[in-house]
């Protein structure tokens, strides 16, 4: 377990980055830390594995005070992967991934099938990748190696802060998918940095929401979503009382209008160069009146590239959709049932007219709570 207890982390020119934050992360969850800049996530963050020591208060690591710890060794046992990655431009891949297990003083042969290993789980072949360099590699390659690197030791902690954030959205959605994998396999204790509220929700078991360097709320996403805080997480996803009047939001006010749509037949190289270009991550399959058949994402195309001749093989024809005549309210009830993450509006027809996601949910809940705060004020 890990756990902050009363931890601030005050500057000698007197600034308070993170005030009296307390929490705990049960062994095995995805916590995410989001806020906007300077709202004390990264930091808080960075003093579990001593980045950043803290001034006061106590984190611990199953009950051991991180103080009482040799910095390295705490270092060595936390896997830790970073935005720019921070791959050795001179060592090889497999070099790279090896580097902490060298350092703990793993044997050679063992350190060789855990390069095999990581690789393979991060579905990187080990006969093609192993002798590469970094620059040989995509920016999705690279921060591939950076999360087999930050697993490479088997440390029960790892630290993730904005890994995803530089890559495009294909890449980001596909990694974010691997992740997710990878955590139902692994159960590690992770701590995720972001900005990014959608790529929070998808990933986070529970959510910290950071403000001004205090902790306003840490819940699951549906709570957060149903049942924001008081202040700062009511203007940060919506006020819960608009849900709770399905009159105040129609469906058609909260969905994406752009839509990226094709047919059953299309080729999956062509699918992913269209998602590419138009940077979307799912594809709405329509037949030749526009109606809707069902979804595709980027993920799993990608994933059954080259075992598929059209995306009619992978598409998902149970996902749930709604119809324009709906409230935002019916949107959000949809969305926890929305394996992918979106839900598709459609016509009287069956027409595609729209898309929501949790991030447009979210956007435009927030943009109505501050209409009617304007509102009350004037």
């Amino acid at each position: 377990m890990l756990k902050f207890e009363n931890v601030s982390k005050v500057y000698k020119d007197g600034f308070k980055a993170v005030d009296s934050v307390s929490f705990e992360i049960p062994e095995g969850e995805l916590v995410v830390l989001i806020g906007p800049s300077g709202s004390g996530k990264s930091t808080t963050m960075k003093m579990i594995n001593r980045m950043i020591p803290h001034t006061t208060g106590t984190i611990s690591i199953n009950g051991k005070d991180v103080t009482k710890l040799n910095a390295a060794e705490l270092r060595r046992d936390i896997g830790y992967v970073i935005q720019q990655i921070g791959l050795f431009p001179h060592y090889t891949i497999a070099k790279n991934i090896a580097i902490v297990p060298q350092l703990k003083g793993w044997d050679e042969q063992d350190i060789k099938a855990r390069v095999k290993e990581l690789l393979e789980m991060v579905d990187l072949d080990p006969e093609v990748f192993s002798n590469r360099y970094p620059k040989e590699l995509s920016g999705g390659q690279q921060q591939r190696v950076g999360v087999a690197r930050a697993l490479a030791s088997n440390p029960s902690i790892i630290l993730m802060d904005e890994p995803f954030g530089a890559l495009d959205p294909i890449t980001r959605e596909q990694l974010q998918g691997e992740l997710i994998s990878l955590q139902q396999k692994l159960k590690k204790t992770i701590v995720f940095v972001t900005h990014d509220m959608d790529e929070a929700l998808k990933l986070g078991d529970r959510i910290a929401i950071m403000k001004d360097g205090n902790l306003v709320q840490l819940d699951t996403p549906e709570k957060l979503l149903h049942e924001p805080a008081f202040g700062f997480v009511e203007e940060f996803i919506g006020k819960h009382r608009i849900l709770q009047n399905p009159e105040l939001m129609s469906v058609q006010d909260v969905m994406a209008e752009k839509v990226l749509t094709a047919l059953p037949s299309r080729s999956p190289e062509k699918s992913l160069a269209m998602m590419r270009k138009q940077r979307k991550t799912m594809l709405i399959v329509v037949d030749e009146k526009d109606k809707m058949l069902g979804i595709v994402s980027a993920y799993e195309l990608i994933k059954k590239m080259d075992e598929i001749k059209s995306i009619e093989e992978i598409m998902l024809t149970s996902e749930p959709f709604l119809t324009g005549s709906q409230s935002a309210k019916d949107a959000i009830i949809m969305m926890e049932t929305a394996s992918q993450g979106i839900v598709p509006v459609v016509d009287e027809a069956n027409k595609v007219i729209g898309l929501v996601t949790r991030g447009t949910l979210l956007s435009a809940l927030s943009s109505q709570w501050t209409e009617l705060e304007a509102e009350s004020d004037e």
